[in-house]
C-alpha cells in the first residue's frame, strides 16, 4: 500500500468511466482491510478504524480531512465512540477511481502514524 500512498490524486473529468471490475480487483489487494461496498448503487471503498478514546478518533478525522483537502478528494467520514468509518469514491464519475485507492493508502498511513492511539488487544 505504501507505493499508492506516495501518489498524488489527479482531477477526474466528468463523463470519464469509473474503474472496471478488473481494475478494482487488481487494486483491492493493495488496500489491506478495505472493502468495496455498494451504497446507493455506487461502489465505494470502506474501512473502519478503532480508537481507545473519542479524542483520538477526532484527531484522526482531522488528519484525514487535511490530507483530503490537500489532494482535493473528500471522503464520507462517520465518527462514533471508539471508531471511525471512512468511505472513498469519486463523486464526479459516480464510482471508483485510482484516487480512491491512493487516499485509502494515505488514510492507512495516517492511522499507522497514530499507533499509540489504537485500542490494546489483550
Amino acid at each position: 500500500m505504501s507505493d499508492l500512498s506516495r501518489e498524488q490524486c489527479v482531477k477526474p473529468q466528468k463523463g470519464m468511466p469509473p474503474l472496471s471490475g478488473n481494475e478494482v480487483d487488481n487494486l483491492l489487494p493493495l488496500a489491506e482491510g478495505w472493502l468495496v461496498i455498494d451504497s446507493e448503487e455506487v461502489p465505494k471503498l470502506q474501512k473502519t478504524f478503532r480508537f481507545k478514546r473519542y479524542k483520538d478518533a477526532l484527531d484522526f478525522v482531522v488528519a484525514v480531512g487535511w490530507a483530503a483537502d490537500e489532494q482535493d478528494h473528500h471522503p464520507k467520514i462517520t465518527i462514533e465512540y471508539g471508531k471511525v468509518t471512512v468511505e472513498w469514491w469519486t463523486h464526479v464519475i459516480n464510482g471508483l477511481h485510482r484516487n480512491d485507492f491512493i487516499m485509502a493508502a494515505k488514510t492507512d498511513e495516517i492511522y499507522r502514524s497514530r499507533e499509540d492511539t489504537k485500542p490494546r488487544i489483550s
